[in-house]
């Protein structure tokens, strides 16, 4: 009967304290390296600077196109300039023309 009684109050007083630390560890390791924890939130803070950075880039791509675009408008084109470009595309020179030779590292367009 001792020996009964005594399990039964070691039992009771070591269960209910490991259920709870077991539990809480569970919810802490979950706070750390769960889906929602401090891991992933530092995963989804490094994707989202690389989204910023690609919206960056994606912007300055599209001045650039804009600024290419606007300047094929008629109000802006030269006809010297087009001319020149147009000879240049095609590799063509008219005999009056005085040609000037550059290096390919400095190219004029």
């Amino acid at each position: 009967m001792k020996i009964g009684r005594f399990i039964r109050r070691v039992v009771r007083a070591t269960v209910p304290p490991t259920v709870f630390l077991g539990i809480a560890a569970y919810f802490g390791w979950n706070a750390t390296q769960g889906d929602h924890g401090i891991k992933a939130y530092q995963s989804q803070l490094v994707l989202l600077d690389q989204a910023k950075q690609a919206q960056q880039d994606a912007t300055a791509e599209q001045i650039a196109w804009r600024r290419r675009v606007n300047g094929l408008r008629e109000q802006s084109l030269d006809n010297d300039t087009l001319d020149e470009r147009a000879r240049a595309m095609l590799n063509l020179a008219d005999k009056n023309d005085i040609v000037v030779p550059y290096d390919r590292r400095d190219p004029l367009y």
